[in-house]
């Protein structure tokens, strides 16, 4: 096995556990007779920045150990050739989190966001804020009641537009206040 295989077995241990292994754990995943096998694999996983030891010297997982693959592009259009090539990995969080502690998801009701591709079921997420400029989709409450929407602003007048024709734009008949913006939306298949 190589450090990939070694770092791959780890992360899903993880995933299933959610927490890191221990020697002996690791000892029956990477198919090893000796704890001292392990400590040989882990000293070159943390030499490559793949994992890390906290100061009582336990495994624990590094900003990269969430990232996964960029193999390269793929065409939308007219089919293609495509080499399968590590381009890059990515960090998941790094990509859709800008600022964690302002940062919380929500799960999609309805349809009024169909036509930016916004359905019931999505998970959103979205950052804590007061401040949008016209055409953000933001999570917004207005007199009382919390939705999810564009804001459009004309001037000192804001509302709140769907993205479903069959649904007319909310003027506030008294508050209209943003909450938070929209980041980024996860669907499942």
């Amino acid at each position: 096995m190589n450090q990939n295989e070694y770092q791959t077995k780890i992360q899903s241990f993880y995933s299933r556990n959610k927490r890191m292994p221990t020697y002996s754990e690791m000892m029956k995943l990477f198919n090893f007779k000796s704890k001292n096998a392990v400590a040989r694999v882990i000293e070159k996983l943390v030499d490559a920045g793949m994992v890390a030891k906290d100061h009582l010297g336990r495994l624990i997982p590094t900003q990269a150990f969430g990232d996964i693959p960029m193999l390269g592009l793929v065409t939308a259009g007219l089919p293609a050739s495509v080499e399968e090539e590590l381009v890059d990995t990515i960090n998941l969080e790094d990509l859709l989190i800008g600022k964690k502690e302002l940062t919380y998801m929500l799960e999609v009701d309805g349809d009024s966001m169909i036509d930016a591709h916004i359905q019931k079921g999505d998970t959103v997420i979205v950052e804590k804020t007061n401040f949008a400029k016209d055409g953000d989709i933001v999570i917004a409450e207005i007199d009382g009641e919390f939705t999810m929407k564009y804001l459009r602003k004309k001037g000192e007048k804001a509302w709140l537009e769907p993205a479903n024709k069959n649904y007319k734009p909310i003027y506030p008949t008294h508050s209209l206040n943003v909450v938070a913006k929209l980041k980024a939306v996860i669907r499942k298949y």
